[in-house]
């Protein structure tokens, strides 16, 4: 048995926070995989919550079969093709035991909300919603697995990371520019606020005349150009060019 304290006050939510709680607690497991049981209709919910959120490619993807843990290890997804009631039925002819979160039945999280009013009245039209639903999130994860292999290939023989010289902005229409920095930034596990934000971070790093050094916030994080590169820096104060740079910026509001 594991506890976690999870904050309350946390600026992504209850439910995100929860989330990587538990995530950090699996990670403190002594494995190399671990495997856990979302199935289908979690996978169906996640789409429709990011959806919602307003979350691009990638979040329409929904959860992915494996990851890498942070701390270390892979989690592993083997069971997202299946519904519940499959598991269930599987657990029961075995006489196997399971938990009940009770938490999972309070509609004031929006997850819960999803799951026990929004699916249901959608099943109660479309019998296959929630496996509709999850397959499209497998498509999803296809089309943006062949966006990253684009931006990979707009990158020639740059590193996937930052500094990225402007030059490799500046050959690029619109759509792959974008592309390419919402690429390097989730890279670096940067979240992007709004697709806003990223239109408006490619027009400045474009568009400035070469003495201003735009700088665009993202979150605690920000972009900024200087002499024909585009650089992250944190808001730890660690910087990512020589510490006389000109300190010139506007940042987005």
């Amino acid at each position: 048995m594991h506890h976690v304290e999870v904050p309350r006050d946390a600026p992504e939510g209850l439910e995100a926070a929860a989330r990587e709680c538990r995530y950090r607690a699996l990670a403190c497991c002594d494995a190399d995989w671990l495997a856990v049981a979302h199935h289908s209709g979690d996978q169906a919910e996640t789409l429709l919550f990011n959806l919602m959120r307003g979350a691009g490619l990638n979040g329409a993807a929904g959860m992915p079969e494996a990851r890498r843990l942070q701390e270390g290890g892979s989690l592993l997804r083997p069971l997202l093709t299946l519904s519940r009631k499959a598991i269930e039925t599987y657990l029961e002819r075995r006489e196997l035991a399971w938990v009940d979160d009770e938490s999972n039945h309070d509609t004031a999280f929006s997850r819960n909300f999803l799951r026990h009013e929004v699916v249901p009245l959608l099943a109660s039209r479309f019998p296959a919603a929630e496996q509709k639903l999850a397959a499209a999130a497998s498509r999803f994860a296809e089309a943006g697995a062949l966006l990253d292999e684009l931006a990979r290939s707009d990158l020639a023989d740059q590193p996937p990371r930052f500094p990225l010289p402007l030059a490799s902005l500046m050959g690029l229409s619109e759509e792959r520019g974008r592309n390419l920095l919402r690429f390097l930034l989730t890279q670096h596990g940067i979240q992007i606020p709004s697709e806003q934000r990223l239109v408006e971070a490619l027009r400045q790093l474009k568009q400035a005349r070469p003495d201003r050094h735009p700088s665009i916030a993202f979150g605690e994080t920000r972009l900024y150009r200087h002499r024909g590169k585009v650089y992250l820096s944190a808001s730890t104060g660690l910087r990512t060019v020589p510490p006389k740079s000109p300190e010139l910026s506007r940042k987005l509001r």
